[in-house]
């Protein structure tokens, strides 16, 4: 809604200031939903640093796979283009690869290749691939031998009449005019409209001055996270029934809902409050 994400604005217009980081308590504040768990989440994570924006540090990548996919969750990608103009969007989706045991995964059996380089590296690694020779998927490396979190979705927020222009830079003949969600509800979708392509590969987001994170200040609750398969990985037996996809209920710039298990998620809700 219009309002929400006015105030998601704000509170982010906030965080870029040069003279306005919030406090520590500040942070806790707003990754805090009202009369839910008061405890701040993870804010050991969030580190004021000289580049004038809390970043996402070394520790909150240092998670297991799972943790972090679900951990991406309301967190925002920051995008910095040559002329310094900043893309910002929310992360809404997000799926686990889990390694060498995971069949789906592209380091499965532990094989490392030059290509699959970055899921071995220090977590917060940029893993950038190419899929039928044109498009481009970004994961992020996270705890576990050759682990990685690919991130679906977006929920653009600063920069979308640039997204616009680079996703129809990058499609062919005559294009319509594309719709808010449709700038960044798909992982190559994502990468047309933030502007990335190899050259990201191995990037450390910790350290890097094109690309980082920062703290999304509306974080999601366990209810509001849709775990459920992931998508296009064929037939990899269990693995591709396992619950490895995650998303945030309710959100429009999702690339796919499942309407099942939300139904079900919601008829355990019921039951738990009778």
């Amino acid at each position: 809604t219009m309002p929400r994400k006015r105030k998601l604005l704000a509170q982010l217009s906030a965080l870029q200031s040069d003279s306005s980081f919030p406090s520590f308590d500040a942070l806790g504040n707003l990754n805090t939903k009202p009369g839910g768990d008061s405890s701040p989440k993870s804010s050991k994570y969030f580190a004021a640093e000289k580049k004038n924006s809390f970043h996402l540090e070394a520790d909150f990548f240092n998670q297991p796979c799972i943790s972090l996919a679900k951990s991406f969750l309301g967190q925002i990608l920051v995008r910095k283009l040559p002329d310094g103009r900043e893309l910002w969007g929310r992360i809404v989706e997000t799926e686990a690869y889990l390694g060498g045991e995971d069949e789906a995964s592209h380091s499965k059996g532990g094989k490392q290749t030059q290509r699959n380089a970055a899921m071995f590296m220090k977590p917060g690694t940029l893993y950038v691939y190419q899929i039928y020779g044109i498009h481009f998927c970004m994961n992020v490396s996270s705890q576990g031998e050759g682990a990685a979190v690919l991130l679906r979705s977006l929920e653009p927020l600063q920069g979308l009449d640039v997204m616009r222009e680079m996703r129809s830079a990058s499609r062919k003949g005559p294009t319509k005019l594309l719709k808010d969600w449709q700038l960044c509800n798909g992982p190559s979708k994502l990468c047309q409209a933030f502007g990335i392509d190899k050259t990201f590969d191995q990037r450390d987001l910790t350290q890097d001055a094109a690309i980082w994170m920062v703290p999304g200040p509306d974080l999601p609750g366990q209810p509001d996270v849709v775990a459920t398969t992931r998508i296009g990985i064929g037939n990899r037996g269990e693995w591709t029934q396992k619950p490895l996809r995650f998303y945030l209920r309710g959100n429009r710039f999702v690339s796919v809902v499942d309407k099942k298990m939300e139904r079900e998620m919601a008829a355990v809700g019921q039951l738990s409050c009778s």
